[in-house]
């Protein structure tokens, strides 16, 4: 189990401070390395590694600028990915979890902000068209008004009896989202709505998506997740040991309570019957962080 979550890992300084100086950012440019992400979110990976180009290999297109790691300025553009041998364009939740702290700072914050440009070239407020400025940050209306990424809080709650050793459970649901064989089984999650606090969307969410109160709602670690711009919240909370589940069958189409024995025989592959979440998500995280409290 890593000591964060995986897509909260990263060794970029974001440098915002250079993001209003276009002299300075064209020079950066020139020593820079890139990352380019594809209109499908994918960039080139090789041997468990980011492919960064040159700034004269890239192709052409908007330049975000990422950060600075280790003195080098990096950058991202939305192009098609060229052709490298040995590489292969991914997904950055499949391949999250081999890549360094370095590789999964700058794919997430690119596919982020990549994201953001995509479904942002009009105004929100006029519907006027919006150009981009300091260095991928902001977008400009055409009276000068800025418009900023935005990122959607979602809370996502591992759900316990507080039970010690094997026989510890949690409550994990199918979503009626999770397609495919074996049935994907996760904690519960759900956007913070307006006027709300995380603790109460929490409260919420697991009430209305499992009929279960909890109590001793507990935050632990947060997680960017790109898909398209949600940034999730994670906690843990406690429920009664009687506690019954009831799905609301429209978005949870199963849910019950597990052991940590059941889990564990899961995640060591001695039980195919269902999957769990991706390593590269807080879920997988959440989930593996109580299984190690036995």
């Amino acid at each position: 189990m890593t000591s964060e979550p995986t897509l909260a890992r990263s060794t970029l300084d974001r440098a915002a401070h250079h993001r209003v100086d276009p002299q300075w950012l064209a020079q950066a440019w020139e020593q820079g390395r890139v990352l380019v992400i594809g209109l499908d979110g994918r960039a080139l990976v090789r041997d468990g590694a980011l492919v960064l180009l040159d700034a004269s290999a890239a192709p052409d297109g908007e330049r975000l600028f990422l950060g600075i790691d280790g003195g080098v300025p990096h950058f991202a553009v939305c192009a098609e990915p060229p052709a490298a041998e040995g590489a292969e364009a991914a997904q950055l939740y499949a391949v999250a979890s081999t890549l360094s702290s370095t590789d999964a700072g700058l794919f997430t914050t690119a596919l982020a902000l990549v994201q953001w440009h995509l479904k942002y070239q009009y105004s929100p407020m006029t519907g006027a068209p919006t150009s981009i400025g300091n260095g991928g940050w902001v977008r400009y209306g055409p009276e000068g008004e800025m418009v900023f990424p935005r990122t959607d809080p979602a809370v996502i709650v591992l759900v316990h009896d507080g039970v010690p050793g094997p026989q510890g459970r949690i409550v994990l649901g199918r979503n009626a989202a999770f397609q495919g064989t074996p049935p994907r089984y996760s904690i519960l999650a759900g956007f913070v709505e307006p006027g709300e606090s995380a603790e109460a969307a929490a409260h919420r969410e697991v009430g209305e998506e499992v009929g279960v109160q909890v109590t001793d709602v507990t935050y632990v670690a947060s997680e960017s997740w790109p898909f398209p711009r949600s940034l999730m919240l994670g906690f843990t909370a406690r429920a009664e040991l009687d506690a019954p589940v009831h799905a609301d069958a429209d978005e949870i189409l199963h849910a019950r309570w597990f052991t940590r024995t059941e889990i564990a025989a899961v995640l060591d592959g001695s039980d195919t019957s269902i999957s769990l979440p991706s390593r590269s998500s807080i879920a997988y995280h959440l989930v593996t962080r109580w299984l190690a409290e036995r």
